[in-house]
C-alpha cells in the first residue's frame, strides 16, 4: 500500500513505520522536521514532507494513518499549552481531512489516534468498553474533539478508524521509560492512593492493532488499544518492582503530584478501566495480555 502517516517520527510511530515497511508499504511521512532528520530517526526509504500543504493532491493514497500529536504529559497545562495540544491534534485531523477532501484518489481508511482520556479520569473501577460514556474533565474534552475531526472523513466515503490508546509500554519511551530508573534504586510505589486502574498495552500489541486495523476491510468505529488485563496503580508499581528484583514501598503522595503537575496530574491520580471490547469480538489476538509476562519481556534488570 501507498500511505500517508502522521507521527511517524514519534514514539508509536516510529514503531509502526518500521513493521510497515518490512511489510513492503510505501510511506510519506509528514513532519515538521527537516527531511534529513526524518530519515535519520526513520530510513532512507521514507519520504519526507514538511507540512499537508506539500502533499499533491492528486498522488493516490490507500490509507492515512493519523498519529500526530504533542506529548500530554510533556508540560505543565498552561492555557498556552492546551492549546498546543488542541492545535497538534484537532486543528491537525481537521486540516488533514480537507486534503483527503481535495484528494482525486482517495484513500480507503483513515485511522486516527484518540486516547482513553475519552472516558475522563474516574475514580472508580467500572469497565469501561467503546460503548462506555465520556468523561466532562480537559483529557476526553480534547479527544472528543479529536475524534470528531476525524469522523468527517466518513460522510468522504473512508472506513474512519478511532484507537483510544491506552498507556503504551516501552522501556524507550513513554510512562515505563520513567518509572524504570527510580525502581531499579529501588524508590518506586504507586502514585497517591494506587487504587486507580492503569490501562495499558504491550508496544508490540499496539503496533499489530494499528496493522489489524489497516489490513482489515470492515473495521470501522472506535476501537480501544488496551490489554484486556487492565490493573490498579498499587499493582503495577509491585508488578514492576518484582520484574526488577526490588522492593516498591515509596509511594508518591498526591498532594506532591498536584504542586509538580497541576491539573493535569489527575491524569496519575485518576484512572479508566478500560476493556478491548471491539479488538477481541473482531478477532484481535494479543501477544501480551497480562502485564506480567508483558513487563518480563520488555525489563532486563
Amino acid at each position: 500500500m501507498q500511505i500517508l502517516i502522521t507521527g511517524g517520527t514519534g514514539f508509536i510511530g516510529r514503531r509502526l513505520v518500521a513493521k510497515l515497511l518490512s511489510k513492503g508499504h510505501r510511506l510519506t511521512v509528514l513532519s515538521r522536521q527537516d527531511a534529513k532528520e526524518v530519515r535519520r530517526l526513520l530510513t532512507s526509504e521514507v519520504k519526507p514532507v514538511k507540512s499537508l500543504s506539500a502533499v499533491n493532491p492528486s498522488v493516490a493514497f490507500d490509507a492515512v494513518i493519523n498519529l500526530a500529536g504533542e506529548g500530554v504529559m510533556d508540560e505543565r497545562w498552561t492555557p498556552a499549552r492546551k492549546r498546543q495540544l488542541l492545535d497538534s491534534r484537532v486543528t491537525l485531523t481537521s486540516e488533514l481531512v480537507d486534503l483527503i477532501e481535495r484528494m482525486e484518489n482517495r484513500p480507503a481508511c483513515l485511522i486516527s489516534g484518540s486516547a482513553i482520556g475519552y472516558y475522563g479520569g474516574r475514580d472508580d473501577d467500572v469497565r469501561l468498553d467503546e460503548s462506555s460514556g465520556t468523561g466532562n474533565d480537559f483529557s476526553a474534552g480534547l479527544c472528543i474533539r479529536w475524534e470528531q475531526a476525524a469522523q468527517r472523513a466518513e460522510s468522504l466515503g473512508l472506513r474512519v478508524c478511532q484507537i483510544r490508546t491506552g498507556v503504551v509500554l516501552h522501556p524507550e519511551g513513554g510512562a515505563l521509560h520513567e518509572m524504570v530508573p527510580p525502581f531499579r534504586l529501588g524508590i518506586g510505589g504507586p502514585f497517591g492512593s494506587g487504587k486507580q486502574v492503569m490501562s495499558w498495552i504491550h508496544m508490540d500489541d499496539m503496533v499489530n492493532a494499528l496493522l489489524f486495523l489497516l489490513e482489515s476491510e470492515t473495521a470501522q468505529g472506535a476501537y480501544n488499544a488496551t490489554a484486556p488485563g487492565a490493573v490498579s496503580n498499587k499493582v503495577f508499581a509491585k508488578t514492576l518492582a518484582a520484574t526488577l528484583n526490588r522492593p516498591a514501598f515509596l509511594p508518591m503522595p498526591a498532594v506532591v503530584l498536584k504542586l509538580m503537575l497541576g491539573e493535569s496530574s489527575e491524569m496519575l491520580l485518576k484512572g479508566q478501566n478500560v476493556y478491548p471490547e471491539h479488538l477481541l469480538a473482531e478477532g484481535f489476538q494479543f501477544e501480551y495480555p497480562d502485564l506480567k509476562t508483558a513487563l518480563s519481556q520488555l525489563i532486563t534488570d
